[in-house]
């Protein structure tokens, strides 16, 4: 969907700055957020990585512009606990559990944990899915402003560029993310010129990858 979520390619942001030696979290709540967010995706399909990226988006513009990274991750959270059924809102604002309420199992226990950090979750399907575009084929980002989620940016909508890699077949987001299948497909690493992205001030040298999926593109 349309947002200023979607900064790729925006003006008037603020430089970005490097932090020397910057750490994982920068304060302690920031890791509980995180660890709490991951307990959730893992609650048997209830929620996934493309509904909680496209929760951010559904937040006020800004207050998305004001928030850091995490304190977005906070205002998601008891969002997704509601949606996902886990609790109610009774329960989120006493913080104890209504009388007779069901217990759950977790998905993820403690001991689960050190082998999830090392493995990572992955959406790379094991699916036989032809794929539509081959490496070193020209095509165009399609035109599209779709009002769910989508991980294709603005800034290259309409724009020409060539696929250079084939990274497999993946879930696609734009479906995954509003649970209507996973739908997966070819993903691709596409070379878009930066003049064709920023016009003649760009460095005719620069150019810029983005990952698309076979849904994204159409032929040149």
């Amino acid at each position: 969907m349309n947002g200023v979520h979607d900064m790729g390619g925006m003006q008037g942001m603020g430089p970005i700055v490097y932090e020397e030696n910057e750490p994982v979290f920068h304060s302690d709540w920031e890791g509980r957020v995180y660890a709490l967010t991951r307990v959730l995706r893992a609650g048997g399909g209830k929620w996934n990585i493309d509904a909680g990226r496209h929760e951010l988006e559904l937040l006020p513009p800004a207050e998305y512009l004001r928030m850091s990274y995490y304190e977005r991750w906070v205002a998601r959270l008891p969002i997704q606990v509601l949606k996902t059924g886990f609790a109610t809102q009774a329960e989120i604002q006493s913080g104890t559990p209504a009388p007779g309420s069901t217990k759950t199992t977790p998905q993820l226990t403690a001991e689960m944990v050190p082998a999830m950090i090392v493995r990572r979750a992955s959406t790379r399907r094991d699916a036989r899915v032809s794929p539509r575009f081959k490496v070193g084929q020209r095509v165009r980002a399609r035109n599209i402003h779709p009002s769910g989620h989508t991980r294709l940016p603005r800034y290259a909508r309409g724009k020409l560029g060539a696929v250079v890699q084939d990274r497999g077949v993946f879930v696609f987001p734009d479906t995954n993310a509003h649970f209507l299948g996973e739908k997966p497909q070819h993903l691709y690493s596409v070379r878009f010129a930066a003049r064709e992205l920023w016009g003649e001030q760009a460095s005719p040298r620069d150019s810029v990858y983005i990952d698309m999926w076979d849904d994204y593109l159409e032929r040149a």
